[in-house]
């Protein structure tokens, strides 16, 4: 397939007028064809206008229709082939593996939710029949169903080019929903993004689609997606980046004649704590295991473990020593962009002056362009607590070990960090009493717990969440990973004494949908 450097509205190919994205190669710096002209204003709403108009349309389809529709989406990614790959590979500096292995996610959450779709859960069905006769006072026929919201903006993130961006979770879960898509590509890698962007538009023309169901859109700077998030008849937003550009993006939303909800996945550095009697068993492991959950991928996760909590005394000097052996043994890795090299390069730089925090090991050097060389530092707790910047996110393989003279302070830690994606606890059973004072602050503080693990990789599957308190998302109620993330694009509506005729089929008494309904407080399982 050739990529042209047009946005795609609809099922037209248009191109932009507007200041030119080109993708970079981060691996060599080398600049890759075609230019990407970006939109205006105009663009915008052409593919919001036409988005609300095949709205209603789309979300009164079938839901065997929906869910054909993503799988197609999912059967037409797989069919670019090596062209996708090789593109995605160019424009990130991924390896192959890696990007293969994120294109396998992004067919399997979009199969995902083509069955949940099916299902008929989502709907969360309710049914209070009435009762004429009840005394003090009567009942009215009460029934109750979740609605899709609207068209829905979608940001591509940087550090996903196919798992979270233009397919990704939340246009996988928004289309689920019933919403129709507008989404705002990402400059770093506008290749990939149309070639994921014609397989949606062709998968929306084989399945006869309204043709507004989904849209693509480029543009350099903010001025596209300020006034995509601004139209009226965008009714959420999907968004995972930095913290800045999330409140950003938060503050238009809020700002509108009819504000609405932004769903941003934004900053967290996951803290991971080491507990007492663990570390004194495993402290070897333990290390060997975080440096290598800090390498990954260079650390360009949102999981990425970039705090870890230990005693300070021998146990955590083991922990120190082990680390310090195996990050002075990684290589470098290339890194998504130049710009975020950069910015990772400044946040090494800040933990490198500051007088509170020594340097404990740095990975090998290399001159090739925009490499990732893995960095841990030091600190105690009482720096850590006086240091507002010390929380500031670096991401990459970059990490900062707090060293504590007692649980107090474990505790003062965890009551002071601030939301996050995950925290990680590494314990035993002599610790279990230690945790179970720490769990209902952990509980508060993040929307992933795990014991025993590190937290980057994230399964696509029913119970994960991925979210958490800000800043590491703008709604700690909401999951941009999972089944549930579904729920971010719907809305309850209640039908009191409506006719048969004009009632909904997810809520009429024979059930013609064969889905879950909730009636009376009982739960009936469609056949």
């Amino acid at each position: 397939m050739q990529i042209s450097g047009h946005m795609l509205i609809g099922q037209q190919s248009v191109q932009g007028h507007k200041r030119a994205i080109r993708a970079i190669n981060p691996a060599t710096n080398e600049s890759l064809g075609p230019d990407f002209l970006g939109g205006d204003q105009q663009h915008v709403d052409q593919a919001v206008d036409l988005a609300w108009q095949a709205f209603d349309e789309y979300r009164g389809l079938s839901f065997e229709r929906r869910a054909v529709f993503l799988e197609a989406i999912a059967d037409e990614i797989l069919a670019l082939g090596e062209v996708l790959v090789e593109r995605a590979m160019a424009e990130s500096g991924l390896p192959k593996a890696r990007i293969e292995g994120e294109r396998g996610r992004t067919m399997g959450q979009l199969r995902l939710f083509a069955s949940v779709v099916r299902s008929g859960k989502f709907l969360d069905a309710r049914i209070d029949p009435a009762l004429p006769n009840r005394q003090p006072l009567p009942r009215a026929d009460l029934r109750y169903q979740k609605i899709p919201l609207g068209p829905v903006a979608v940001f591509g993130a940087s550090n996903f080019p196919l798992a979270f961006s233009v397919a990704g979770g939340d246009t996988a879960s928004a289309l689920a929903a019933g919403c129709p898509v507008v989404v705002k590509a990402h400059s770093a890698h506008p290749g990939t993004s149309e070639l994921i962007g014609r397989a949606i538009q062709k998968a929306a023309r084989d399945c006869k689609m309204p043709e507004g169901v989904f849209s693509l859109l480029f543009g350099a700077g903010a001025d596209v997606g300020g006034a995509l998030v601004a139209h009226k008849n965008i009714k959420a937003v999907g968004f995972t980046g930095s913290r800045s550009g999330g409140v950003a993006l938060m503050n238009i939303a809020a700002n509108r004649p009819e504000p609405i909800p932004v769903y941003a996945e934004m900053s967290s550095i996951n803290p991971v704590f080491m507990m007492p009697h663990k570390l004194a068993a495993e402290a070897p492991t333990l290390a060997s295991g975080f440096v290598a959950s800090l390498a990954m991928g260079a650390g360009q996760f949102c999981t990425n473990p970039g705090l870890v909590v230990i005693m300070a005394n021998a146990d955590g000097d083991a922990f120190l020593q082990q680390v310090t052996e195996d990050i002075q043994g990684l290589g470098t890795q290339t890194m998504l962009t130049p710009g975020i090299h950069q910015a990772y390069c400044n946040g090494v730089a800040a933990l490198e002056q500051h007088s509170g925090v020594r340097l404990l090991a740095k990975s090998e050097t290399s001159d090739r362009p925009n490499q990732c060389h893995a960095h841990a530092f030091v600190t105690d707790a009482v720096t850590f607590l006086g240091d507002k910047s010390l929380e500031n996110e670096v991401f990459g393989s970059t990490s900062l070990v707090i060293q504590c003279q007692s649980l107090a302070e474990y505790q003062q830690l965890a009551e002071h960090f601030e939301g996050q994606l995950t925290i990680t606890i590494q314990m035993n059973d002599a610790d279990i009493a230690a945790v179970s004072q720490l769990l209902p602050i952990f509980e508060r503080k993040a929307g992933r717990l795990l014991c025993n693990g590190y937290p980057t990789g994230v399964e696509v599957c029913q119970a994960m969440v991925h979210g958490g308190p800000f800043p590491a998302t703008s709604d700690s109620r909401s999951t941009s990973v999972g089944s549930a993330a579904i729920e971010r694009f719907l809305r309850p509506v209640c039908y009191q004494d409506f006719p048969t005729s004009l009632l909904p089929s997810s809520v009429k008494a024979n059930n013609p949908l064969a889905i879950p309904q909730l009636v009376e407080g009982i739960l009936t399982l469609g056949e």
